[in-house]
């Protein structure tokens, strides 16, 4: 049973990453009215007779949403019940189900009634959040057999306030993003890293405002993970988990900004773009991971 429970969570957290996908494609190819504006049934119909490539969009997320929460469900309860005794089980099986409902809900109240962008652009962060859950859990399932030892695990004041500080302001540079897709800003600016459209100016109108402040978040946040890379990589080569832990959230970061580049150079290319949402969920994954190890290290060394 227990070997069971480890392939329903792997399933699950990658069933989780299919959903933020799904949901950055539906804005992407601007196919939130694929099924107009009728939930959860398209166009008022069980089976839709008239099929749009909107609408094979819109429809599949749907489905891969609902069958997410499904599992997402049976996950948290059979976790719940399997390793209940563990102290962050029971928290993240709530947080799981609780964020996966509200943004499903969201989603919904945007189709039957609308919502404006600003609102919309919380769809993807609390769809973020569900997943982080569901990752935390899955590890937690893992170390069943061999449990992390958090005991020998030491994460001082400093390295901790910036691991949730960290994890706070990317939260807000995944709204920063979010929004850009949701008001159209992805290609209002041509150049890169500025927005200069043939002008040496300030920008100019809300979406160049949108799209530039979130350029300036996304660069603050790889200047802070360079910055704590090095710390790790000075004061923590002992400690694995964090050592590696930084280096792959640098990766990833980097990753994520030569995506945003190659979204301008490109044109939004598809492709490129999910990735880009991609990259940040893992790294959102990463962050969520060392919270769970600082409030260990917290429970144990205080």
């Amino acid at each position: 049973m227990r070997q069971s429970l480890k392939w329903l969570a792997v399933a699950t957290t990658i069933m989780m990453i299919f959903i933020l996908l799904g949901g950055a494609l539906v804005t992407k190819t601007d196919s939130g009215m694929g099924c107009g504006r009728s939930w959860p049934l398209c166009d008022g119909e069980l089976l839709p007779t008239k099929i749009t490539p909107e609408l094979v969009i819109e429809l599949s997320h749907r489905l891969v949403s609902g069958l997410g929460g499904i599992m997402v469900l049976i996950l948290s309860l059979w976790s719940w019940k399997t390793i209940g005794h563990i102290r962050e089980t029971k928290f993240l099986s709530i947080l799981s189900i609780f964020f996966l409902l509200l943004q499903g809900l969201i989603g919904a109240a945007a189709v039957v009634w609308g919502q404006s962008d600003f609102v919309l652009a919380l769809h993807f962060g609390i769809s973020l959040i569900s997943f982080a859950a569901v990752f935390l859990l899955t590890l937690l399932i893992f170390e069943i057999d061999k449990k992390f030892d958090a005991e020998k695990l030491v994460i001082d004041k400093k390295m901790g306030f910036h691991i949730v500080a960290i994890t706070i302001y990317s939260y807000l540079v995944i709204y920063t993003g979010a929004l850009v897709r949701h008001t159209n800003s992805s290609l209002i600016c041509r150049d890169w890293p500025l927005c200069l459209n043939d002008r040496p100016t300030l920008p100019e109108n809300l979406y160049e405002w949108v799209q530039m402040g979130h350029r300036a978040a996304a660069g603050v946040l790889f200047l802070w993970i360079v910055s704590v890379t090095i710390m790790a990589v000075r004061h923590y080569q002992e400690q694995k988990v964090l050592y590696w832990g930084w280096i792959i959230s640098l990766i990833l970061v980097s990753l994520q900004i030569i995506a945003g580049a190659l979204i301008i150079f490109t044109h939004l290319n598809l492709y490129i773009a999910l990735l880009h949402a991609l990259f940040i969920t893992l790294l959102f994954g990463v962050f969520s991971y060392f919270i769970l190890l600082y409030s260990r290290s917290k429970r144990y060394h205080s």
